[in-house]
């Protein structure tokens, strides 16, 4: 991987860097900025065209490859014909297909064989190397502040807010799955001894938060109201900002504090309730204060709206003025970028039809051909929708939760309905021929001719949360005229007041908060629960969350992460969730399952009745496979080249 490395470190690759263009361009810059470093940085307009490209080289997880594979937790399998995509290739314990090279790449966003990041192509993006490309791009750039001598204070602080949030964001992403690494704070040359060592985790997000910080304290809440947005008004969203930096600031921080990072790599469980105080502190203050901004109505960014007047289609009601489902995909709006209101960091998507290349047709059965092309399903598993509990707010196996076996889908969390489908669900709305009608509703009861593991369903569920059931041969959304677009979010703020309640209950337990933010760690999981129209946690007239959780800071916590896996659930986040709460390891959450039952009602009923109230019989879960780890499997493997270029950066543990 020496080429990554040459990147790194500079000589011949200069002048490529200073070639800057990019699939959305936000402000224009003079003809002769490509060619003279000097002229680059001679003014905003110039300085603005070399960081352009940083932004273009963001990956987009969802349509890195032709399908591709994100959910590495317990969370997702793929069908046997998807094998060799990354989510089975970690179940296996093989974490060195994410590597280029591998498996082509096990369609992850992780790595490429070759990558360009001038490139307006999905396919030409991906972690590693753009990585240490904007890395060494971020120091060029703030080597060269000086340079802009031909600019308004505030352009300097938005330039440099930029450069400082990059540099940060780079190593943080890498840091998620390869741990400490040396942080890179100038432009290296390109000849020479390398010498810089790999950090610790703490140590590497100490200088993240830095820079976070540095980033918060440059940047504006929102472009469109600078003097320089005003010439891209309407543009600026996906421009980095105040609300941007305090987000990963708070985020950095809590990651820094969670159990893996205080205690190291460690099997049984022992430690998933140990975290670093004093990181989980200075989590909660940038979070509070981000939080403040928001709910004080300073900031362009609020939570969607959950509301639907037929949820299974997610049809919004009348008066909706926001929709969490465009938070992930839109449809008849011309291509518009996903996010609402509530996504926070993204990265360009300009290709809106690229979605439908076979992003969404990876998420339905393909019996007799009814989701179209390549036979690959992203399927999720019978033990991860079991996290979604019930309307009340009490997980399922809580004895006063209600969950009646021979109604599993009734009285459910509302975003069940939004995000699964399940046994009787109406999957096909157009007509079809006579001879496909039994393949309208699902059919996912033991033995159900949806239940293949081949092309249909190997756990009883299928996802529409991220891609609708409308994407199928017969209703046609992902044809050219339903304007399909999906796209992940990096960060949302239903993920900050998340991440919030977790560093404040790791300081104090449930009614522990920041000192900038008037709501407690418990408040923050009621606003969420509150959104969706369920009860508050625990349930109860004074939506109190119920006193035996609210006491045990152990309960709390675990609390605290079934709400982040139902309401982040299939985003990407749930094996760094697992990862840092030592629990990646340990059951169940080292188990994937099925949902096996027998069908009662007649095919009739579902023509005429909700599938939420049917009535099964045998309802009981089976494994479907173990995921045999050990401690060296909570960090991925560093390329073999890379650690082998000079000793102090070595491999991780066990690799």
């Amino acid at each position: 991987m020496k080429n990554i490395y040459k990147a790194f470190l500079g000589g011949g690759i200069f002048l490529m860097m200073i070639a800057f263009s990019s699939c959305t361009s936000y402000l224009d810059k003079s003809p002769d900025s490509n060619v003279d470093p000097a002229t680059a940085f001679k003014n905003f307009t110039n300085f603005q065209g070399f960081v352009e490209e940083i932004y273009n080289c963001i990956p987009d997880k969802e349509k890195c490859y032709w399908t591709t594979s994100w959910n590495w937790g317990d969370d997702e399998l793929f069908n046997t014909e998807g094998a060799w995509h990354m989510t089975n290739q970690v179940d296996l314990g093989n974490f060195w297909a994410w590597q280029a090279g591998n498996l082509a790449q096990a369609g992850c966003w992780l790595d490429k064989p070759s990558t360009n990041p001038t490139s307006g192509n999905k396919f030409d993006h991906a972690l590693w190397p753009h990585a240490w490309y904007c890395i060494r791009k971020a120091n060029m750039g703030l080597e060269n502040l000086d340079k802009m001598a031909v600019a308004t204070q505030e352009e300097k602080n938005l330039i440099a807010g930029q450069l400082y949030f990059f540099r940060a964001w780079w190593h943080f992403e890498l840091m998620e799955y390869l741990g400490g690494l040396p942080y890179v704070t100038k432009v290296l040359p390109s000849s020479g001894a390398l010498t810089l060592p790999r950090l610790t985790y703490q140590q590497c997000a100490d200088s993240a938060a830095a820079d976070f910080r540095k980033a918060a304290d440059l940047l504006p809440i929102n472009w469109d109201n600078t003097t320089v947005g005003k010439s891209t008004l309407g543009k600026n969203q996906l421009r980095v900002n105040k609300i941007m930096a305090l987000g990963y600031l708070g985020k950095d921080y809590l990651w820094a504090g969670s159990p893996l990072m205080k205690n190291g790599a460690q099997t049984g469980g022992a430690k998933t309730y140990d975290y670093d105080v004093n990181y989980c502190k200075k989590a909660a203050e940038a979070f509070g204060e981000l939080l403040t901004l928001v709910e004080n109505n300073q900031t362009q960014y609020s939570l969607a709206q959950f509301k639907y007047s037929n949820v299974y289609d997610h049809v919004k009601t009348s008066d909706a003025t926001s929709c969490f489902t465009d938070i992930f995909y839109t449809t008849g709006q011309g291509w518009l970028m996903p996010g609402s209101t509530e996504a926070i960091f993204r990265g360009p998507s300009s290709d809106g039809n690229g979605s439908n290349w076979n992003t969404s047709k990876t998420f339905g059965p393909k019996v007799n051909g009814l989701v179209e092309h390549d036979n690959i399903i992203h399927v999720p598993t019978a033990n991860y929708v079991k996290l979604y509990g019930m309307a009340n707010g009490l997980p399922l196996d809580d004895p006063n939760s209600g969950f009646d076996p021979t109604h599993p889908f009734k009285g459910r969390d509302p975003r069940f309905y939004h995000d699964i489908m399940f046994d009787g669900f109406k999957f096909v709305n157009a007509s079809m021929p006579a001879d496909q009608e039994y393949l309208r509703n699902l059919r996912l009861y033991t033995g159900g001719p949806m239940r293949s593991a081949n092309n249909g369903s190997r756990t009883g569920y299928f996802i529409q949360k991220l891609v609708p059931h409308q994407c199928n041969k017969y209703d046609g959304m992902y044809n050219w005229g339903g304007n399909f677009h999906c796209y992940l979010p990096y960060m949302r703020l239903a993920d900050i007041y998340l991440m919030y309640a977790e560093a404040c209950a790791a300081v104090g337990g449930s009614t522990a908060k920041a000192t900038n933010f008037s709501k407690t760690a418990v408040d923050a999981i009621n606003t969420l629960r509150q959104r969706v129209g369920a009860d508050p946690v625990g349930g109860g007239p004074s939506g109190d969350l119920n006193p035996s959780l609210r006491t045990d800071p152990h309960k709390f916590m675990d609390e605290i992460r079934r709400e982040r896996a139902v309401e982040l659930s299939f985003e990407g986040f749930r094996f760094n969730d697992l990862q840092r709460w030592l629990l990646l390891t340990e059951a169940p959450y080292n188990v994937k399952t099925s949902q096996e039952f027998d069908r009662v009602e007649s095919d009739d009923y579902y023509k005429t009745n909700d599938p939420k109230n049917a009535r099964i019989a045998n309802f009981r879960e089976q494994v479907v496979l173990t995921r045999l780890f050990g401690s060296k499997h909570y960090w991925f493997p560093l390329k073999i080249k890379d650690t082998s270029l000079y000793p102090q950066f070595g491999q991780n543990p066990g690799w």
